[in-house]
């Protein structure tokens, strides 16, 4: 077995500590804190101080990028974050995972595969695309071993408020019968990624050759509204029917004006105006991976609620 470095224990970097600890891998967790779940060594360091990565992930064969920071903060905390990972993985060889999202392909007309070129004109999507070309090119290089693992938003068990669906915005709300605003229209279709699929997904990237030189997108059950995720889970709880109802668009940009990240949500809103949907088919077909059914998924976050 081997040792794998992964920055970041938050919502997936938890779930992935696990996946790694139960192939029987040494697990090392960085965070500025030190914070981590059981059964790993914690450490706590900036991971843009470069000697510092680079003397935790001496001897590791892959190390994994799933830092997230706060959304109005990207354009200033990722360039030397993204930097600090790639001198990292040159200098000690172990392969670079990185954890990506959809935001680089800016707003597209139907499913999202790998081979769509990165035509966001945002600052966020225009931040993650420059990520992985870095990335890719060093990697063409001979430079690196690199991957990028990218999903739609997350649910599932242990997911914050970052997430749309996430336990304390979505879930325990409709549980307890209360009303839940969505930021958008919430018939629209939309694809979701289940936090564990995430996790053994980059599991799978960070010990398969296959999978390194090119990006990947995280195995992905159908597309599916807002609406239907609530009314099922409300079904399988024998909670109350869902109310889930559009926040006003003029409220929304109010909120903006006082609050950095909705401010920040205009520039992705375009995802949950019209059907937003994610095809998964090639990592699914190389690996062997399906993604967990909606309604095992949404078991499995009630028993966790």
């Amino acid at each position: 077995m081997g040792k794998h470095v992964i920055v970041g224990a938050g919502q997936v970097g938890a779930h992935l500590a696990e996946r790694l600890t139960e192939r029987g891998h040494d697990v090392v967790v960085v965070t500025r804190s030190g914070s981590g779940p059981d059964g790993v060594e914690r450490i706590a360091a900036d991971v843009t101080d470069r000697a510092r990565l680079a003397s935790i992930t001496a001897g590791a064969d892959a190390l994994y990028n799933c830092v997230n920071p706060q959304l109005h903060r990207w354009a200033e905390d990722w360039p030397p974050m993204a930097g600090s990972f790639l001198a990292t993985a040159e200098k000690t060889g172990a392969v670079l995972v990185t954890l990506g999202c959809l935001y680089g392909y800016g707003p597209v007309d139907g499913p999202m595969t790998e081979d769509l070129p990165l035509n966001a004109t945002g600052t966020k999507g225009r931040m993650r695309a420059r990520m992985w070309e870095d990335m890719h090119a060093a990697h063409q290089a001979g430079r690196i071993r690199a991957t990028e693992l990218r999903a739609s938003d997350y649910y599932g068990p242990r997911s914050t408020d970052q997430a749309y669906l996430g336990q304390v915005r979505f879930v325990d709300p409709l549980l307890a019968g209360k009303r839940v605003a969505f930021l958008s229209d919430p018939s629209v279709p939309h694809s979701w990624t289940y936090l564990p699929d995430v996790a053994e997904a980059l599991a799978i990237a960070g010990t398969d050759e296959r999978a390194w030189g090119r990006p990947w997108h995280v195995p992905t059950g159908p597309a599916v509204s807002t609406r239907a995720v609530a009314e099922r889970l409300c079904e399988l709880a024998d909670a109350p029917k869902p109310r889930v109802y559009e926040l006003p668009r003029p409220l929304f940009k109010a909120i903006g004006t006082v609050s950095p990240l909705f401010r920040e949500l205009r520039e992705t809103r375009y995802q949950f105006d019209r059907p937003y949907v994610l095809d998964s088919s090639a990592f699914q077909k190389t690996f062997g991976m399906a993604p967990t059914p909606l309604d095992q998924a949404l078991k499995a976050i009630i028993a966790a609620s």
